[in-house]
């Protein structure tokens, strides 16, 4: 039996996480100079509220190799274990589920998704599905890489208001986007985040990334979409019934953001994932 862990950045359904059994360790978040544990101790609603009141930007960081360890030495030794990280480029939580590893000498495949929330999620996924069709665990390996080299994530920017807070634009820069209502488009790239268009006013934004989704690929018959949104239901509904009506995927899913994505997304950030 091959078992699953992941950080909680993965941002999968709470049904999906308990249908396949996936054990996660939690992300430590820092906001208002109080400390949780992301899905323990707060919610993604309640992050929310905190995050948009707050005057500085919340922290997020890796859960202790330690953590991992904890997990890691639970799984009985006749099981195959097989942990998901967030992109190591965007958090050091890859390393220290290899720390993990080393302390609890277990036999753990650890996996760096190169993504975050359900670009990262539905590679779980998709191991999940394959493992419950009896796939050996070398086989479903082979198939991650492929899948995450085929990953798309994009990442559609609400409001400049984090990025501000961040530090990574001056808030003189950060008023001319709102007068000018600019929206910004960035991806996912080899676990990384590239800015790829700025666009002026909602609608046309939305329009531009339907359009540009229909770019990457032609047959969505077997495409599992996610989306996941920071308090934006409403837009992450419009794009899923979009995306329907347009390319008549396999499945989409939609979920609140996880803190470590969010606190990057900012008010109304969502992102859209897909093989």
């Amino acid at each position: 039996m091959i078992q699953f862990i992941t950080d909680s950045s993965a941002d999968l359904p709470k049904e999906i996480i308990e249908q396949y059994n996936i054990h996660v360790v939690p992300l430590n978040i820092s906001v208002n100079n109080e400390d949780y544990l992301e899905g323990v101790d707060i919610s993604p609603q309640k992050f929310f509220q905190k995050m948009f009141t707050s005057t500085n930007l919340p922290k997020t960081s890796q859960p202790s190799p330690s953590s991992f360890s904890e997990i890691f030495s639970k799984i009985s030794k006749d099981d195959e274990a097989l942990c998901f990280t967030i992109s190591s480029g965007l958090s050091g939580t890859y390393q220290s589920a290899c720390l993990g590893k080393d302390l609890s000498n277990s036999n753990v495949t650890i996996f760096d998704t190169l993504g975050g929330s359900l670009g990262h999620g539905i590679q779980i996924l998709n191991a999940a599905q394959l493992a419950a069709e009896g796939l050996p665990l070398d086989k479903i390996i082979e198939k991650l890489k492929e899948y995450r080299s085929e990953m798309n994530i994009l990442i559609l920017l609400n409001t400049l208001e984090n990025i501000v807070k961040g530090g990574r634009l001056s808030k003189f820069q950060g008023s001319v986007a709102k007068i000018f209502d600019i929206k910004v488009l960035l991806e996912g790239v080899e676990g990384k985040v590239e800015i790829l268009e700025k666009i002026r006013g909602k609608k046309k934004f939305l329009q531009r990334v339907l359009d540009m989704i229909g770019d990457r690929k032609q047959d969505f018959s077997d495409t599992t979409f996610g989306i996941t949104h920071v308090d934006n239901l409403k837009d992450a509904e419009f794009l899923k019934n979009e995306i329907m009506k347009r390319y008549n995927p396999k499945d989409i899913i939609i979920n609140y953001m996880g803190a470590t994505m969010a606190t990057y997304a900012g008010k109304g950030g969502m992102i859209i994932s897909f093989l």
